[in-house]
């Protein structure tokens, strides 16, 4: 299993949080998803490999932006 982190900003609130969960939650090999509106942290555990330009891609059309957080 691996592991990722990514800061994300505009969060505010649950349903910030819930649109995020669901976008990433398409992203194929994606079994957890952890986000929280206030701390901007969203961590990706996916049964292979992160693809970071799909969880960002993910983030983005649920309207906030992310940056990968190293």
């Amino acid at each position: 299993m691996a592991a990722h982190e990514y800061q994300v900003a505009g969060m505010t609130c649950g349903h910030c949080e819930m649109s995020v969960r669901e976008e990433v939650g398409e992203i194929s090999g994606v079994t957890d998803i952890q986000v929280s509106a206030q701390t901007g942290l969203l961590v990706v555990t996916a049964s292979g490999d992160v693809d970071d330009a799909a969880v960002l891609a993910a983030v983005e059309e649920a309207g906030y932006s992310a940056v990968p957080a190293r």
